[in-house]
């Protein structure tokens, strides 16, 4: 049995995210034009997080632009929302008061961002033998008539594609 040193930290897997940030933090520390910004970006994530803390369901989606001369811009991603959260700012104003931000004025920007939804790929249906079996019964049984040559072209076909993805 082997006697570990006080001093010996077991090894933690860390998440992705918590790579990231060390990994960005290391960056902007590493040089000296961007470790002059880590003050200012600590200070925007800490009035993003009492703002979150105070409108919690409001504030998922939104996020602080910026905080000069006492003045707050939110940017917010629609209109609708903009206008409920308009009702919500002497609440929010408030607590950020109370939190220590002298905040006297907020000021909303909607701001349209571009969502990509990822499409999914749809899985060919495939009809099972029952269902292709009526399809060719009703493919006989109807008259032929112009009235039905769409409708019996187009099960002809369907029955056609199915058959082929068998």
């Amino acid at each position: 049995m082997t006697m570990r040193p006080s001093s010996f930290i077991p090894f933690k897997q860390s998440t992705t995210s918590q790579k990231n940030a060390k990994g960005a933090a290391e960056f902007l520390r590493s040089h000296d034009k961007m470790a002059a910004l880590l003050p200012s970006i600590n200070r925007m994530a800490a009035l993003q997080k009492d703002c979150a803390a105070a409108l919690p369901a409001m504030f998922i989606h939104c996020a602080v632009l910026q905080f000069e001369a006492d003045q707050l811009v939110l940017s917010i991603p629609n209109a609708a929302l903009a206008a409920r959260l308009k009702q919500q700012l002497p609440k929010l104003q408030d607590e950020l008061l109370q939190r220590g931000w002298q905040v006297n004025s907020i000021r909303l920007k909607v701001q349209v961002s571009k969502t990509l939804v990822k499409s999914t790929a749809s899985t060919p249906l495939v009809l099972p033998s029952q269902a292709l079996s009526a399809f060719a019964e009703l493919s006989t049984t109807l008259e032929d008539s112009p009235r039905n040559q769409a409708l019996k072209a187009a099960v002809a076909l369907m029955m056609q594609r199915h058959r082929r993805a068998e």
